[in-house]
C-alpha cells in the first residue's frame, strides 16, 4: 500500500493570496499546499480521498493516470469541488467510478451536483460529464472497497461531521477536532497515522491545531505519523525540526509506503 499526498493545505492553500509573509514566498516547493487531496494505491487500485479544487494539477504533478474509485470525507468545497476532473477517467470505456459518500450527506451531494446525478440532465452529443456510482457508507460499519475493507469514523468538525477512516495499517484523519472513542478504538494498531493540524498555538473551533494534533498522535501511538491541512503560518523546515520522533509535517507529493 502507498499513500501519496496531492494537497496538503487549507482551503486557503499557499501561498495565501495577496499575503507576502515568509511562508507565502519560501523557495521551498514543500511549502507549497494546495487544497487537501490524496491517494491510497492499493492491490485492487488507486482510491482518491476527495477532490479538490486543483485536482487536475495535483493528479499531473503526481504522474496518477488513474483512479479507480473515490472516497470523500465530506462535502466542504475544498474537498469536493474538483469533481469534475473525475471526467477523464470515466470516459475511458471503464464505465462509472464507484464515489463513497457518507450516508448522511447522499442527499446534499446529488442536489449540489445535478449534472452529474440527475438522470435528467442529458450533455450534448459528442460531449461527456463525469460518471460516478454514487455509494453511501455509514459509520463504524467496514465498506469493501477495491478489495479491502476500509472502515470509516466520525469526528466532529465544528457545527458538523466530517469521517476519518482505517485501511490497513492507515488511519486517515482530515478536518477534526478531537478523536472521539469510537475513532480511538478504530485507529488502535496503526502503522502510518494521519492527522489534519493548522499551526501553534491559539484554538480553533473546527481543526486540530498542531500541539493538540501531537496530542491526539501520542494517544494513537502509530509508529509514523504525518500533519497535513497545514496553514501558511507554518513554514516546512522550521515545523519538521520543532515536532517529536515520530511525528512529521506532510507535503505535496510526498510517497509513503505502508507495509
Amino acid at each position: 500500500m502507498r499513500l501519496t499526498f496531492l494537497g496538503t493545505g487549507t482551503s486557503f492553500g499557499v501561498p495565501v493570496i495577496g499575503c507576502h509573509c515568509v511562508n507565502c514566498t519560501s523557495d521551498d516547493p514543500r511549502d507549497r499546499r494546495t487544497r487537501h487531496g490524496a491517494l491510497v494505491a492499493l492491490e485492487g487500485g488507486n482510491l482518491l480521498i476527495d477532490t479538490p479544487p486543483e485536482l487536475r494539477l495535483q493528479l499531473l504533478s503526481a504522474g496518477i493516470d488513474r483512479v479507480d474509485a473515490v472516497w470523500y470525507t465530506h462535502l466542504h468545497a475544498d474537498h469536493v469541488h474538483g469533481i469534475d476532473d473525475v471526467r477523464i477517467f470515466s470516459t475511458r470505456g471503464r464505465g462509472p467510478v464507484p464515489a463513497y459518500v457518507p450516508d448522511e450527506m447522499t442527499r446534499q451531494m446529488k442536489a449540489r451536483f445535478p449534472y452529474i446525478f440527475s438522470d435528467r440532465v442529458r450533455v450534448p452529443r459528442g460531449t461527456t460529464k463525469p460518471r460516478l456510482d454514487l455509494r453511501s457508507y455509514e459509520e463504524g460499519a467496514a465498506v469493501k472497497v477495491l478489495g479491502h475493507d476500509i472502515t470509516p469514523f466520525r469526528v466532529p468538525h465544528g457545527p458538523s461531521s466530517a469521517f476519518g477512516f482505517r485501511v490497513g495499517r492507515l488511519g486517515y484523519v482530515t478536518d477534526a477536532k478531537r478523536l472521539p472513542g469510537a475513532a480511538r478504538e478504530i485507529l488502535a494498531g496503526v502503522d502510518v497515522l494521519v492527522l489534519n493540524a493548522l499551526w501553534w498555538g491559539s484554538p480553533h473551533p473546527t481543526h486540530f491545531n498542531i500541539d493538540e494534533a501531537i496530542e491526539a498522535a501520542r494517544g494513537i501511538g502509530a509508529r509514523r505519523t504525518f500533519l497535513t491541512h497545514l496553514t501558511h503560518k507554518v513554514g516546512y523546515r522550521e515545523l519538521a525540526a520543532a515536532l517529536p520522533p515520530g511525528i512529521a509535517p506532510a507535503h505535496d507529493g510526498l510517497s509513503v509506503e505502508i507495509a
